[in-house]
């Protein structure tokens, strides 16, 4: 075979453009990169995490107002702990159980680390209590100091007062006698109450079926033939119902064959 014949083009007669599209490579596929994912593109594999806030926190300030059963502090753990007239759910939240002001404090003689939250009955009162001062009760009212009524002299008693007194005590004593033994004669039996099965307190059933004897209620002697008489007249009157209700339907049949 014959070697290839090499055709030498002097650089004078060549182009500029022809060389330059000689010499330069052949174009290259164009790369296309994909980033793997890095969570799952469906289900719930990793989105439980990004699920809404809890609102913990405190939900009533210092010296607010607060009517049982409202929230005064949402949290996770015991950061605070119930105090007084206060009360803790299962899930930490810190609720009021009386009526008054919230109260954040310390109690160094029950747990020197722990915080609590209280209420108190008037504003600007201060938890913790003295352990010598007396409890503070609600209970609807407020405590006010007793005044002493001063005690007026009795004017000089004579004879005839003194017997007009003695009178008077005799006939009060005759009337709480009488109202006495008519509160008496009033007065129920007795009854022999003991805890039954089912943990109820009640008399036996013998007593209770004695009852109408007892109150001389008198009931009409039983005959056995009168035992099914309500069950009998029930029968008779379903039975009467039924055979008007087949009367009255083949009646209708009736009618609507003559049409």
């Amino acid at each position: 075979m014959h070697p290839p014949r090499i055709r030498i083009v002097p650089l004078a007669t060549t182009c500029h453009s022809c060389l330059l599209l000689r010499l330069r490579p052949p174009p290259l596929l164009p790369l296309t990169l994909v980033r793997p994912s890095t969570s799952a593109s469906q289900g719930r594999a990793n989105k439980g995490a990004q699920g809404p806030g809890k609102r913990l926190g405190a939900k009533k300030a210092a010296s607010e107002l607060v009517v049982p059963g409202n929230i005064i502090f949402r949290q996770r753990g015991t950061h605070w702990y119930p105090g007084e007239n206060c009360a803790m759910g299962r899930d930490h939240t810190i609720f009021a159980k009386e009526k008054g002001y919230v109260t954040y404090y310390r109690d160094p003689e029950t747990h020197p680390k722990r915080k609590y939250i209280g209420i108190v009955f008037q504003r600007g009162e201060k938890l913790p209590v003295p352990r010598n001062e007396p409890r503070r009760r609600r209970l609807g009212l407020v405590g006010k100091e007793r005044e002493l009524s001063t005690v007026a002299t009795d004017p000089p008693t004579t004879a005839e007062n003194q017997n007009s007194e003695v009178g008077d005590l005799v006939n009060a004593q005759k009337i709480l006698k009488s109202q006495i033994m008519v509160a008496r004669w009033k007065l129920p039996t007795t009854k022999n109450v003991e805890l039954r099965p089912g943990y109820q307190y009640r008399e036996s059933n013998w007593s209770i079926g004695r009852t109408a004897e007892q109150a001389n209620v008198k009931v009409r002697e039983y005959k056995r033939g009168d035992r099914f008489l309500a069950w009998r007249k029930l029968n008779a009157r379903k039975a009467r119902n039924a055979e008007r209700r087949a009367l009255g339907s083949r009646q209708n049949k009736g009618k609507g064959k003559k049409r």
